[in-house]
């Protein structure tokens, strides 16, 4: 049974609930915002994309009220790993369950890391303006370089460090905000296009296409799950940053959209993401610059980078920790467990992470967002939400100092939107095969392990 005082004995219990909330928020507020605007525009075809950020935030709270619950009620370092075996049970469903969860996370986090990256290097083509594409992938994987080696000293440090990165997060939002309601423009935000709101196919479609990039831009909510270990009072400190981090997001996001949109007419936002490579997708860069020049519009520039190195920071070190958890209580490779000798971090795990980054930031960004968002939601998001109702009836008497707000119903909303997510785009069928291969592949690994450790399900056979 799950208790709530799991803890690491190498770990530092050194994150407070402003740390936490910190942390949270650069991995949200990272470069997303600033380069999904166009393609959320473009997959509704006018103003009427900003449906896609409230049904976003709905889904991301009602997700978020799930890893509160879950988050209070097992405050260990791996988040998702713990609950996904202690809900489908430790000792059977469980292990393959929470295996299979850290086998995704050898994917899909180094491709969150990697979209951060990209983000980062396609800004840099605003300031430099001979940039071809081949250099812009080598500042992507420099900048997952330069990260690493930041994140290679003890949690203490990091949790200071995570502050100032907050800081100028907070301060390029916030600036973006400000300039555009100072200039609004009621008539430019309402230039619907004809039959913006019919009921079509296509509209769902387009709805569901916008959530997908909606909710990449709002995750990042539970980061501080992935740091159980090392959070002070985590049955308070990780339900309060989660529900904040959320509401507090989900005001900046609409807030800002609205604000560019006032000012860089829709159809032309949607014009940035025809570029087949894409890689002068700077809004924020040609809002500021319409507005008090190009001064402004580097400062901004600057700024935006210095988001997007927020949120790579922010991931990488949250993510790093999953590998770790699993390996120390023996249900993943043995190498992840190793703890850096004097500073008490997964170092191996860091390593690892950051080299698959690298390798992923040599990609293009839709298709980063697409296979990590799908990739995500198949094998994690869905079995998660499902575990919380799973755990609740395994463990009735569990002690959670946070229980669900009106359960069952944000979790079933969580995973009814989950699925939405999943239809947006036949075309794009591909990434659903490629969840579902990584997902065999793991299983296989697997039974493989448990039968040569005879573990289970091959306990006491010959």
């Amino acid at each position: 049974m799950a208790t709530n005082q799991d803890n690491s004995p190498g770990m530092i219990r050194g994150i407070g609930l402003l740390q936490a909330t910190a942390l949270n928020m650069i991995d949200m507020v990272g470069v997303g915002p600033f380069i999904t605007l166009p393609a959320i525009l473009a997959a509704m075809g006018g103003p009427q994309a900003m449906l896609g950020w409230v049904f976003g935030a709905l889904i991301s709270m009602c997700d978020g009220l799930v890893w509160a619950e879950l988050g209070a009620a097992i405050p260990g370092s791996g988040g998702s790993y713990l609950y996904l075996r202690e809900a489908y049970g430790p000792g059977g469903w469980g292990r393959l369950m929470s295996f299979l969860f850290v086998w995704m996370i050898l994917f899909s986090a180094p491709l969150s890391v990697a979209s951060g990256a990209i983000g980062f290097s396609q800004y840099t083509a605003y300031l430099w303006k001979g940039m071809t594409p081949i250099q812009g992938k080598m500042i992507a994987v420099g900048l997952v370089v330069i990260t690493v080696i930041l994140l290679y000293r003890k949690i203490t440090t990091i949790g200071k460090l995570s502050i100032l990165l907050w800081g100028g997060v907070i301060l390029t939002v916030g600036w973006m905000v400000v300039a555009g309601l100072a200039n609004f423009n009621f008539k430019q935000v309402t230039d619907f296009p004809p039959q913006a709101f019919q009921l079509s196919k296509e509209f769902f479609f387009g709805l569901a296409l916008a959530s997908r990039f909606a909710v990449y831009d709002y995750w990042g909510y539970y980061n501080i799950c992935f740091l159980g270990d090392e959070v002070r009072e985590p049955g308070k400190t990780i339900p309060r940053s989660i529900l904040l981090s959320i509401a507090g997001v989900a005001a900046i996001y609409l807030l800002m959209n609205l604000s560019v949109i006032s000012v860089i007419p829709w159809r032309e936002a949607v014009a940035l993401v025809a570029n087949p490579e894409q890689t002068h997708n700077f809004i924020a860069s040609i809002f500021m610059e319409r507005l008090y020049g190009h001064r402004a519009a580097q400062l901004i520039t600057l700024l935006v980078m210095w988001t997007a190195f927020a949120s790579v920071f922010s991931l990488l070190l949250g993510y790093s920790r999953i590998p770790y958890a699993a390996a120390e209580r023996g249900d993943f490779f043995k190498a992840f467990a190793r703890l850096h000798p004097r500073h008490s971090f997964p170092y191996l795990s860091l390593i690892l992470l950051g080299l698959a980054a690298a390798f992923f930031s040599l990609k293009k960004l839709t298709d980063v967002i697409s296979a990590l968002v799908i990739i995500r939601v198949v094998i994690q998001f869905l079995s998660q939400t499902l575990g919380v109702m799973v755990l609740r009836r395994r463990q009735p008497d569990l002690n959670r100092p946070f229980r669900i707000w009106l359960y069952p119903l944000p979790a079933l909303i969580a995973l009814a939107g989950w699925v939405f997510i999943l239809i947006s785009r036949a075309s794009e069928i591909r990434f659903i095969i490629y969840a579902l291969l990584i997902t065999l592949g793991g299983g296989a690994i697997f039974f493989l392990r448990a039968g040569v450790r005879k573990e289970w399900p091959f306990e006491g056979k010959e």
